[in-house]
Order: structure tokens, then C-alpha cells, then sequence
């Protein structure tokens, strides 16, 4: 079984040693870079299946990083901070970052984290579904493919599973625990600054106006919703 490669990418020798020693222990390859243009020249270099990516760090910070990743890779990116502070999730989940974790952080609230998001970049086709087709947007559900106006738009794994699972319910509200839940993993229910930003970065892609969306309803205080056809 192929061993899972790791980048880690803090300039603190000390988080660095704890996670690459905790991965390591438990069967992940694991390489280490200290700094963000050490990170990029490695990543570049070699195929590696997840970043752990620090914030607050010298030269390129890690927001700029994630945005550079981005640009090359889906590869799934959980972001380290010292600042638990919303704004800074937001942000990171903006950039595209999959997940987040505030130090200090224990070796088990590490591993579930990693384990999440893994699986859902690792997630396999659902039972063959016939395509939808909303107005001028539509979801293959059995290649994973998304067009708009018959153009192809391009999404990360969990833009695609939160959009493929409001559309294998399109018409019906979903509240942020079960989209949560669905999409992120049973280890969340709470985190609703991931959905906001999630979903904006959804509605960038496919909305003719994010700002006045056709396609993804909100329901204030209560989730989310995807247009049925009868709508589009």
C-alpha cells in the first residue's frame, strides 16, 4: 500500500519535529521545509499527497503559499496558526485551504483532521447518477465534472462534494451540520465559517452575480440550498 507523503511547513523547529514525528510513527513519508520558497521548490520537486501549512511565517507567508498551491494543485492544505480568530479561517478557507488547526494541537485532533480530509480528496464516484442540469449548469455526477454554459469549471475535491451534494438534493434545504457532516466528515458539525466560505467561492465560479445567486439559496440560519431545475 503506497505510503501517504506529507509536506510540512512551518518555520518553528519545534511543530515541525512534533508533527513529523507523529506522522512518521505512524507510517506516513514525511518531508519538512521552514520557510514558504523552501515549500514551492519542494513541492514543485516532488508529488506529495498533503500539505501542513503554517501561517505566520517570514518571506512568503503561508496565505501566500496556499494561494500558490492553488494554482498548482488540488492537493488537500490544512493550515497551522497560533490565531484561532475567525477572520484568519476565513480567509485561509478562502484561498482555498481545506481545513484548519490552532496550536497548540493534540497528535489525535491531528490525525482526524488529516484522516478527513484525505477521504474526501481520495473519495471515490457514488452509484452512476445521470447528469443535472440547472438552467445553464450542469453536474456529471459519474466523472465528477462540472460545465457552465458548456464550459468546463474547474473545482477542488471539496468544492465539487459540496455542490454534488446540493444538487443530488436540489430543491431541498440542507442546514449546516448535515452539509458539514456530508461533505467534511462526521468530526464536524459547528464549523459554519467553512461553509460561508465554501460556498462564496461556489458562487465566484458559477454564479452569473455572486452577489444576487441563481443557483446557491441561503436560508439565514438555517443552510443552504441548490435551485431545482423547475427554478433555474
Amino acid at each position: 500500500m503506497k505510503r501517504i507523503r506529507v509536506l510540512v511547513v512551518d518555520d518553528e523547529p519545534q511543530t515541525v519535529k512534533y508533527v513529523t514525528a507523529n506522522l512518521r510513527a505512524r507510517g506516513f513519508e514525511v518531508y519538512a521545509a521552514y520557510d514558504g520558497r523552501e515549500a514551492l521548490k519542494m513541492f514543485r520537486e516532488r508529488p506529495v499527497d498533503l500539505v501542513i501549512l503554517d501561517i505566520m511565517m517570514p518571506g512568503p507567508d503561508g496565505f501566500e503559499v496556499c494561494r500558490a498551491l492553488r494554482k498548482l494543485s488540488d492537493v488537500p492544505i490544512i493550515m497551522l496558526s497560533a490565531r484561532g480568530n475567525e477572520r484568519d479561517i476565513v480567509r485561509a478557507l478562502n484561498l482555498g485551504a481545506d481545513d484548519y488547526l490552532t496550536k497548540p494541537f493534540g497528535v489525535e485532533e491531528m490525525l482526524a483532521r488529516i484522516r478527513a480530509v484525505l477521504r474526501r480528496a481520495q473519495r471515490t464516484v457514488p452509484a452512476q447518477r445521470p447528469p443535472l442540469r440547472i438552467g445553464d449548469l450542469e453536474i456529471d455526477f459519474g466523472h465528477r465534472r462540472v460545465t457552465l454554459r458548456g464550459k468546463p469549471v474547474h473545482l477542488t475535491p471539496t468544492e465539487y462534494d459540496l455542490l454534488a451534494t446540493l444538487a443530488l438534493n436540489a430543491g431541498r434545504v440542507l442546514s449546516h451540520r448535515m452539509l458539514l457532516q456530508t461533505v467534511w466528515g462526521p468530526e464536524y458539525g459547528g464549523e459554519t465559517e467553512y461553509l460561508w466560505a465554501y460556498i462564496r467561492r461556489l458562487r465566484q465560479k458559477i454564479e452569473p452575480d455572486p452577489q444576487n445567486p441563481r443557483y446557491i439559496l441561503t436560508h439565514p440560519g438555517v443552510g443552504y440550498s441548490l435551485a431545482s431545475s423547475d427554478e433555474g
